[in-house]
């Protein structure tokens, strides 16, 4: 079981290493990159984290409609497309955006970031209330 984790944990960073270069245009007009995808187990089973970073993100409620249809983009045409390619089937994706990397757990008051869950039927995403 441990090899296994090994070999997934290494596809994901060698699959985010090739994604941080590549721009994706946002229907917001801005562009993001992917920073990081982690994996964990927590008490509703395996869950996939994207991590993107667009400059200019300034998130806030005057912009939420915008910044909803990011994320959706996000899940729908970036994470759930990746899928096959990176392991077993999650039971939640989890997108986030913000305006500049940071440390994934770590509070950083000068970061603005938003993030959806999102569970996935048939190839679709499907907003999940936290």
């Amino acid at each position: 079981m441990r090899i296994a984790g090994l070999v997934l944990t290494l596809c994901l960073a060698q699959q985010a290493a090739a994604a941080q270069e590549e721009a994706l245009l946002l229907p917001s007009g801005l562009e993001a990159r992917l920073l990081e995808v982690l994996t964990d187990r927590p008490g509703g089973g395996l869950a996939y984290r994207f991590r993107f970073v667009a400059e200019g993100f300034t998130g806030g409620e005057a912009a939420l409609e915008a910044v909803v249809a990011d994320m959706d983009y996000l899940c729908q045409t970036y994470a759930v497309t990746r899928l096959p390619g990176i392991g077993p089937m999650p039971s939640r994706i989890v997108i986030s955006l913000a305006d500049r990397p940071s440390e994934f757990g770590v509070f950083d008051p000068e970061v603005t970031q938003v993030f959806e869950a999102y569970s996935v039927q048939d190839g679709v995403c499907i907003w999940e209330m936290f």
